[in-house]
């Protein structure tokens, strides 16, 4: 079952946008060199080892391009791949290929890479109950994408948006005049408004842990860059009344004793704004 954000109409929103930015009037490289009706078909070549994301953008990307290609796929999302594998077939109109090509990488190679990342950081906390999550730390249009790569690495969504979720982070809580205030306004708006939203509250020390306990009302709590010891005596304190989030500057290196620490999820921005492409490639044959 696919997340709400991705609707059709999200994505070929997307696809339209990236070919008017790309492709604007024309691709003038494609029109000028090719003789019209020239008929072609290249192939998708990885190029790296890892999960292969944006099998199914790509097919939408070439069909919307031009609906006469034809694209067999060789490899689905999800798929673990390495150097060599071939990911998909395009045959058609060799200046449809070329002038859809660009976006077909240049989506699947940060998807894979991201997809990659998530899978490797999710394997190493498999003994423990913690959920990867990503975070808001997106390219900006190109959201949509990269929680999709997310889910496809086997993380797990946070909230897409600033509408589908209420977070009270520090400044929020500073403005507010303290966390009490903070929840107990944003109660009010949200009946008000009757809008039927979970909440979270940050919390940067063992105080703060223990007002929004007091206060309640809340779903999630987040434990914000705080030590090991420091973690640990806050989910005995929370003993399970709320979910518990993880966040601050998680690294690979400190995943796992973050993970042990017995939290229900770690949100990591390096999922999507610090990853390595995967090397991907379309080649004629």
């Amino acid at each position: 079952m696919k997340p709400a954000y991705l609707t059709d109409d999200a994505v070929e929103t997307f696809i339209k946008a990236a070919f008017k930015e790309d492709i604007g009037p024309g691709d003038y490289s494609s029109l000028a060199s090719i003789p019209e009706g020239k008929q072609g078909k290249a192939k998708l070549l990885i190029k790296g080892d890892g999960i292969l994301a944006g099998i199914e953008l790509a097919e939408k990307i070439f069909q919307m391009y031009d609906p006469s290609l034809e694209v067999e796929t060789l490899l689905k999302d999800g798929d673990a791949v390495k150097f060599g594998d071939i990911g998909l077939i395009v045959k058609g109109s060799a200046a449809s290929i070329l002038s859809a090509e660009r976006l077909v990488l240049n989506c699947m190679q940060r998807m894979s890479g991201i997809a990659t990342l998530t899978h490797r950081l999710t394997e190493k906390i498999l003994h423990t109950k913690t959920r990867l999550m990503d975070t808001r730390k997106t390219t900006p249009n190109f959201r949509l994408m990269e929680k999709w790569a997310v889910l496809i690495g086997g993380g797990k969504n946070h909230r897409f948006a600033l509408y589908d979720m209420v977070m009270l982070k520090d400044n929020h809580v500073d403005f507010a005049g303290g966390i009490e205030a903070a929840i107990t306004q944003t109660k009010a708006y949200l009946k008000k408004h009757q809008l039927d939203l979970k909440i979270e509250v940050e919390t940067r020390n063992i105080q703060e842990v223990s007002e929004v306990i007091r206060v309640g009302g809340v779903d999630f709590i987040m434990l914000d860059n705080m030590d090991y010891e420091t973690m640990r005596e806050a989910v005995k304190m929370i003993g399970g009344q709320f979910k518990i989030e993880a966040s601050g500057g998680i690294t690979e290196d400190t995943l796992i004793p973050v993970a042990e620490c017995g939290v229900d999820f770690i949100s990591m921005g390096a999922l999507t704004h610090s990853v390595k492409s995967m090397d991907i490639s379309l080649k004629a044959f």
